[in-house]
């Protein structure tokens, strides 16, 4: 097991001794094994989803706990083939996608219709599969920010995936038509049995004050994240908040002083709680995601787990920090990071 304590150095005891008391824990739907039967039993979902839902609880090293690693792996589109996998080529070769994600012992991998769609008959009975059905391509010139479709969630069906995924840029220009876009996605997936997970991304430059980037605040996430539960997201994916009073800075939209001086403070687990928060206090999981790969991704990975775990949330969607390394360095990365959750003495704050 990973030495968590270690890893988190000095800040150790900043994270792993704070209680959250502007939203408690009791007032949350926390992860755990019963959480299908608990939570998601209540919702109007199809059975075919619940069980979907409950493989990929049960898939990998955290099965059984509730919580959830995923591999993703659309950083080909979403970033262009050279920049992802060029530190570490054998990532052009979808079938190592997979590999590195049962090897990893994570519960899903999550790619494109392409990369899953070509080795779907060797890994679709061996790992969960979750087909990204829209991505923002960056060959366009001059470049746009937009998400397009390029898969159909029947596509994802007929392949053997188990969930589908799609990223809305909220606070974008297009971004209404990509909630119609994909709450349409959505409810065809469900009918067919599909888990459902969003991307509930921010994309606007008036997000940048000055020096600051709102882009990953608590209050901006925090809607965004109620937006994707509004259509139907069963699990929600998010920049884990790095600061707070987006709205204020903006001088734009909504909010409310309590959302400053009692539900959060400064602290990155209050700023994370008010994320899981608006994801009807955990009745639908937030899993963050791990960012890019850079010199220190063990103790950034870990970090980012803990606060996540401790928030309330359900987990980790981290892909760079582990397929831009040497297979066994990647498999080492993603079971650092479910050593995290399958540590009983890391609790809830």
């Amino acid at each position: 097991m990973t030495d968590v304590i270690a890893q988190l150095g000095s800040e150790a005891d900043y994270l792993l001794g704070h209680q959250c008391q502007g939203i408690r824990k009791e007032m949350l739907q926390l992860p755990g094994p019963d959480y299908v039967d608990r939570v998601m039993a209540l919702k109007d979902r199809p059975p075919a989803v619940l069980r979907n839902m409950q493989l990929l609880f049960n898939t990998g090293r955290l099965g059984g706990t509730g919580y959830l690693s995923i591999l993703p792996v659309d950083q080909g589109v979403e970033h262009s083939a050279g920049a992802s996998f060029a530190p570490n080529p054998m990532f052009f070769d979808p079938d190592n996608i997979p590999r590195l994600a049962i090897e990893g012992g994570c519960n899903a991998v999550a790619s494109t219709l392409g990369v899953l769609g070509s080795v779907a008959r060797k890994y679709a009975h061996k790992i969960p599969f979750l087909v990204k059905i829209n991505h923002n391509e960056m060959l366009t010139y001059p470049a746009m920010h937009d998400q397009t479709l390029f898969a159909s969630v029947q596509q994802a069906f007929d392949l053997g995936a188990v969930a589908v995924g799609a990223t809305i840029y909220f606070g974008s220009p297009e971004s209404r038509r990509q909630v119609m876009e994909i709450s349409e996605a959505f409810a065809l997936a469900h009918e067919l049995g599909m888990v459902t997970v969003l991307w509930a991304y921010l994309r606007n430059s008036a997000f940048k004050v000055g020096d600051t980037d709102y882009h990953e605040s608590a209050d901006l996430t925090g809607q965004g994240n109620h937006l994707a539960v509004t259509i139907n997201a069963d699990i929600v994916k998010q920049k884990q908040a790095v600061n707070n009073g987006g709205y204020n800075a903006l001088k734009f939209g909504k909010t409310h002083p309590r959302v400053y001086d009692t539900l959060t403070t400064d602290h990155p687990i209050d700023l994370v709680r008010y994320q899981v928060a608006n994801c009807y206090m955990g009745r639908v999981g937030m899993i963050n995601s791990g960012g890019p790969s850079g010199k220190d991704d063990l103790h950034q990975a870990i970090r980012t787990a803990v606060i996540n775990k401790r928030a309330g949330g359900m987990g980790l969607i981290s892909g760079r920090k582990a397929f831009q390394k040497p297979m066994q360095e990647g498999v080492a990365l993603l079971n650092a990071i479910q050593d995290v959750y399958l540590a009983k003495e890391i609790d809830i704050a």
